[in-house]
């Protein structure tokens, strides 16, 4: 097993994830770093994109790549790194290999990550989890923007949202989500393909965006009924301002920061 990593800035993250999916349909991992992207594909020699080693172009950005073999424990240390985390002490969301926990008041997302996504311990993830919590009362419909395994959405309908439809570019997305959605026993009403770079995100009472600020920014361009409440994340601290600029007239309810990352609640 190879694991090919192409890292790149954070500004051209998007468009070098776009083109990556284009010959890796069945996924890409992401690690964020402090300044960088990296995305790293695996698979047998023979199956993987044939890029050099070192400085190389994709979709028009400079990325560095790198390709290893992957030890053979690696699937177990893979597992680890997606521990289970409680959220706002209300929401736990754990990957299927680790143990249910039965807490009074507690509610239970069950998330397989597959290769290409996470269980909710990033601190985006988190945060806007812990924004949902804050807007549970109100309950509404919901729009996940950028599902990914389906966290948020699955989250927000076992709190009580109703109904709660779920967007992703990536078809491996929509078929996690779909997964995930059917093991954790939740009724979404859509889970579709949605290519927010050219299509107006679906009208909801909530919305929530965990995107990186050059999609958040042409979400807002082409934003046609603001919800009641919209949570963005995917940010760096410092492109917190622009970003809820963008979304006006929705103001910046809350603005929450963890290990150098921000979510905000607009409305």
């Amino acid at each position: 097993m190879i694991r090919l990593s192409i890292r790149t800035s954070r500004a051209d993250a998007e468009r070098v994830n776009a083109a990556l999916l284009e010959v890796a349909p069945s996924g890409i991992e992401q690690v964020d770093g402090p300044d960088h992207v990296e995305f790293a594909l695996y698979g047998a020699p023979g199956e993987l994109p044939s890029l050099p080693e070192g400085e190389a172009d994709i979709a028009g950005a400079r990325v560095q790549v790198r390709g290893e073999q992957v030890p053979d424990d690696w699937f177990d240390r893979w597992k680890r790194f997606h521990a289970p985390v409680l959220i706002g002490g209300t929401v736990y969301v754990r990957p299927p290999w680790e143990e249910p926990t039965v807490r009074p008041g507690v509610k239970e997302v069950v998330i397989d990550p597959g290769q290409a996504f996470g269980t909710g311990a990033h601190p985006t993830t988190r945060m806007c989890v812990e924004l949902l919590l804050e807007l549970a009362k109100e309950g509404g419909s919901l729009a996940d923007l950028g599902c990914g395994s389906g966290v948020l959405a699955i989250a927000a309908a076992k709190l009580g949202f109703d109904p709660v439809s779920a967007y992703d570019a990536d078809r491996s997305a929509v078929a996690a989500t779909v997964d995930n959605a059917r093991a954790n026993a939740v009724d979404l009403e859509r889970v579709e393909r949605l290519d927010l770079r050219s299509d107006p995100a679906p009208a909801a009472d909530v919305v929530t965006a965990n995107l990186m600020r050059p999609l958040l920014l042409r979400v807002a361009e082409l934003l046609r009924d603001p919800p009641r409440a919209l949570i963005v994340s995917g940010l760096l601290d410092e492109e917190a301002d622009e970003v809820a600029a963008a979304f006006a007239p929705l103001r910046e309810q809350c603005r929450m920061s963890s290990k150098g990352w921000t979510a905000l609640l607009l409305g």
